[in-house]
């Protein structure tokens, strides 16, 4: 077995000869057996054993066993304890997740530490057999398919070409001590129930069934490069200024497999995705959520956005006589002027008449049944009807703001000004707004 991992290791570049290496060591079988694979292929181990207190005393007897088994066979040992629960409850997260970030995140620290080139895990095959139907019973793509990759950046998986039978048989001949983990037998938990009660099913089915899952998931590991190679390209050409391109979106061969790639990393789940492939025909205004984003259908695109809090909403700008700049959500530049006076025709600048000014002015977004006058015009426009007009996005809407004179609007901002406030030729001083930016 030990040139077959090494084999792998060589194979799937996962470090080099003799590298110094982070070798997570539970104490159970199979970290014990990866730990004494590395030793005897002559890379320099570091052992890291974490211990999540989630299993009362025998979560302290696995600590003191691996310590003392490291000392006895002089492989540098370094550990650390984690309150687990409570930082699942501070996290908001489930307590396995919890002990995965807990776990990774302090590997990676002691990688550093140790300047190693990498940190190994000890999964092996039935445990990516075991994740291909994890994910399959959960729904995925082809990805979660693909079972558990050799490499992860720094995190590599040298027993991968092994099973759990060849490495029960290595301990029995190596006559290694272990420690066993007494959770593993409660089939209340998903992973262990498939090991223990819906695999042996399926081997009466088919024997040989882990070995064909396992090459199945090779398969589409292999066939994962190509659609993924593809998929960035497609997606690289209509997902551009965080704007889904429909029309692109339609050409696809897979259109929701497009979309599935786009919004599944951020959150979108199976059945909002397959809304959002349906809603490709719907009329502009829709919107859909994830925690995090939400993607608003505009014509011919769709829009993704960052889910921020409600407070920009109740935001109010006051500008005084005095006021020379105004930072923040808004960039103003202000200015008095005197006639004559060169004016830009600019839409991010206002050139309003300041006689006729009531201040303190004040900048708020827009709100229904906000009218204006349009400059150049005579009547009465809603603002609403205005954006509609100028085919206002959604999110283009809900970023627009509006100057005030008491209860008048002045301009909206960076777009039109109100044809009550301009320059006339009885005008003598001028109240100048540029618009910087709108950091919205």
């Amino acid at each position: 077995m030990i040139d077959r991992v090494r084999r792998f290791i060589e194979k799937e570049k996962l470090f080099a000869p003799g590298a110094t290496v982070i070798v997570g060591l539970s104490g159970g079988m199979d970290s014990m057996v990866l730990l004494d694979l590395l030793t005897l292929s002559g890379y320099q181990c570091v052992a890291a054993h974490c211990n999540f207190h989630l299993r009362g005393e025998e979560s302290n007897r696995d600590a003191a066993f691996v310590k003392k088994w490291c000392k006895g066979i002089d492989i540098p040992f370094t550990s650390i304890d984690f309150d687990t629960t409570q930082y699942a409850a501070d996290k908001k997260i489930s307590i396995e997740m919890a002990a995965r970030e807990l776990r990774y995140d302090w590997f990676e620290i002691v990688r550093r530490q140790y300047v190693a080139e990498a940190i190994a895990v000890a999964h092996h095959k039935d445990d990516s057999v075991e994740t291909v139907l994890l994910n399959l019973i959960r729904g995925t793509g082809i990805k979660g398919l693909s079972g558990i990759m050799p490499k992860n950046r720094h995190v590599v998986r040298p027993l991968l070409c092994v099973t759990r039978a060849e490495i029960e048989e290595y301990i029995a001949e190596r006559d290694m001590p272990y420690v066993f983990d007494s959770t593993n037998d409660n089939d209340i938990f998903l992973r262990n129930s498939l090991r223990l009660n819906i695999i042996p099913q399926l081997e009466k089915l088919n024997p040989s069934v882990r070995e064909a899952i396992w090459r199945t998931s090779r398969n589409l590991f292999e066939a994962e490069k190509v659609y993924s190679e593809s998929l960035r390209d497609i997606i690289k050409d209509l997902f551009r200024d965080d704007k889904i391109d429909i029309a692109k979106l339609r050409q696809t061969a897979s259109p929701r497999s497009v979309l599935f790639e786009i919004l599944s990393p951020l959150g979108f789940g199976a059945s909002v995705i397959e809304d959002v492939y349906l809603g490709m025909e719907s009329t502009s205004g829709k919107v859909f959520h994830s925690k995090s984003y939400r993607l608003i259908k505009d014509r011919g695109v769709f829009i993704l956005d960052p889910v921020t809090g409600n407070e920009r909403d109740e935001e109010l700008i006051q500008i005084h006589l005095e006021t020379e700049e105004v930072t923040g959500s808004l960039h103003l530049l202000i200015r008095k002027e005197e006639m004559p006076l060169s004016i830009e025709k600019n839409s991010r600048i206002l050139y309003a008449d300041l006689s006729k000014l009531k201040f303190p002015l004040t900048v708020r977004r827009w709100n229904k049944g906000d009218w204006f006058i349009p400059f150049g015009m005579k009547g009465r426009k809603k603002v609403s009807d205005y954006f509609t007009d100028r085919k206002y996005s959604l999110k283009e809407k809900e970023n627009a703001w509006i100057l005030l004179s008491g209860d008048d609007i002045v301009w909206i901002v960076g777009e039109r000004p109100d044809d009550r406030y301009k320059i006339t030729e009885e005008s003598s001083d001028v109240f100048v707004v540029e618009m910087v930016n709108n950091a919205i």
